[in-house]
């Protein structure tokens, strides 16, 4: 499976704990930036994501910025993206089993490394239910 990751300035050092975390996984993990702690704007990775998945470059993707809020709203900007954004494991369940969600939108600073790779884990590794939720999502994108 391929993973495409972007963020911030603020999660820049979260993104690359997280990309080791997903590669010790096994998973390809396409790098969308940002390359350093330097100010940037969110709204630039969250659409190099959700372009990806979209294009099918990536299976699905993950965004990171301080809060996850505005890169969240930057990702969800495009038909056929279901950015969630996630602050616990539960969250991460809920948005894959219901919403079908491709990528996963996490705060740097409201929470914890320890917590953002559970929310990965659970996210990964939570498949969709369908059944009366795909009339639900056919709905989003009339």
């Amino acid at each position: 499976m391929k993973i495409a990751i972007g963020s911030d300035h603020a999660a820049y050092k979260e993104k690359q704990i997280l990309i080791n975390y997903l590669e010790n996984r096994g998973l390809t993990v396409l790098d969308f930036g940002t390359d350093s702690e330097d100010s940037v704007d969110y709204p630039i990775f969250g659409q190099k994501v959700a372009k990806s998945v979209l294009n099918e470059i990536a299976n699905k993707g993950i965004i990171i910025c301080g809060t996850g809020i505005g890169i969240s709203i930057a990702a969800n900007r495009f038909k056929g993206i279901r950015a969630a954004l996630c602050t616990s494991e539960s969250h991460a369940e809920m948005s894959r089993k219901h919403n079908d969600s491709n990528i996963l939108a996490l705060g740097s600073r409201t929470t914890n490394i320890d917590l953002l790779k559970k929310i990965v884990k659970v996210w990964l590794e939570t498949d969709f239910e369908a059944g009366r939720h795909i009339n639900r999502l056919n709905m989003l994108d009339e």
